[in-house]
């Protein structure tokens, strides 16, 4: 049997490190050796530092692993950050200054020139520029939570048909807003039509993940994307109602199809995370919903729904997705098996 890798979590007490940590636990290929968080946690076992919030156990082994802070001196060399983007910036780029390899989910560096914004079913190649860094780590990010479920169901869109204009428009979990997130009184019977930073992120992000690398530097892709976010009282599961107009025209089954047949790398090298299909397509007029369809694929599927044709733009359909597995933590581990399933991780097992 393989030996496994070592590896680490940054901001491992908050809600998204808890979830690494929980994904994390009898891993065929990591083995979680070390959590690291704030200073107010560090030297503390895990177990009293922790309001662990998870729907499985605390994993016994983790209970009593003490705190570490979250400086590069850590023993594994590949770590997972769950670090608010409050501090993430400059503690990752310390780590990868020092040798780590830093998987992140945090926002900061998502538009740095030789940082990948990777979802692996989409744009793996992209890993490609991690080659070109002059230090010995690195820093490879995962998109923001809306952005993957979008992205996820336009890939095949863009690849078969062309994606001139996209509209989007978000009803966003609490989830995604941390823990203790949102006080009750605001959310319980209401939506709310603003989540800082968001839209922003939707409206970028995919042009650099369905970009091209050339020549060691991200062409964004040219597409037009509005976007409006709202966040609504659903505990996991971001639905999406997009509306698309193509460069190609196609009929609604040839876009079903193509949705249904995508498979891409994580599916080809059977990776411990991927989802078997990434993209679910229900035809059942009332789907997706996030209480019945958040956890197929454990988490790791994109949903769609309700495709039909716009009188504004050419399709519209619905999209769900996990946002702290496939959008956060899940997403982000994914990413790490695809590394090490490519050779990227090589120099340091």
């Amino acid at each position: 049997m393989e030996k496994k890798l070592k590896v680490a979590v940054l901001g491992a007490t908050g809600s998204v490190g808890q979830k690494f940590i929980e994904l994390l636990s009898n891993h065929p290929w990591f083995e979680l050796t070390e959590v690291a968080a704030s200073d107010r946690s560090s030297g503390k076992k895990y177990s009293e530092a922790v309001n662990w919030i998870m729907n499985t156990p605390l994993p016994e082994k983790v209970k009593e692993m003490i705190v570490q802070k979250c400086e590069p001196n850590l023993k594994s060399r590949l770590v997972f950050s769950a670090l608010d983007s409050s501090v993430a910036g400059e503690i990752e780029s310390e780590f990868a200054d020092n040798g780590y390899f830093v998987v992140s989910n945090a926002r900061n560096h998502r538009f740095d020139e030789n940082v990948p914004l990777i979802i692996p079913e989409v744009n793996s190649e992209h890993l490609e520029i991690i080659k070109t860094n002059k230090k010995s780590g690195a820093i490879i990010t995962n998109p923001n939570c809306s952005t993957i479920g979008l992205v996820m169901a336009l890939k095949p869109l863009h690849d078969n048909f062309g994606l001139e204009s996209v509209n989007v428009v978000t009803l966003q979990a609490v989830s995604g807003a941390g823990y203790p997130g949102l006080a009750s009184l605001d959310i319980i019977d209401n939506v709310i039509p603003f989540i800082s930073g968001e839209e922003g992120k939707m409206e970028s992000e995919p042009l650099k993940i369905l970009g091209e690398l050339k020549n060691n530097t991200f062409d964004l892709a040219k597409i037009k994307i509005s976007a409006q976010c709202n966040r609504v009282s659903v505990i996991d599961g971001h639905t999406e109602c997009v509306q698309v107009k193509l460069k190609n025209m196609a009929s609604a089954e040839e876009i079903i199809q193509v949705w249904e047949s995508f498979s891409s790398p994580p599916q080809k090298l059977n990776l411990p995370s991927a989802p078997k299909q990434p993209i679910v397509y229900l035809y059942d007029e009332k789907y997706p919903q996030p209480k019945l369809h958040r956890n197929l694929e454990r988490g790791m599927a994109v949903s769609v729904g309700r495709l039909r044709e716009c009188s504004l733009f050419d399709y519209k359909f619905v999209v769900l997705s996990h946002n702290t597995v496939r959008g956060a933590a899940g997403g982000t581990l994914l990413i790490s098996e695809l590394m090490k399933a490519q050779g990227y991780l090589d120099k340091i097992l």
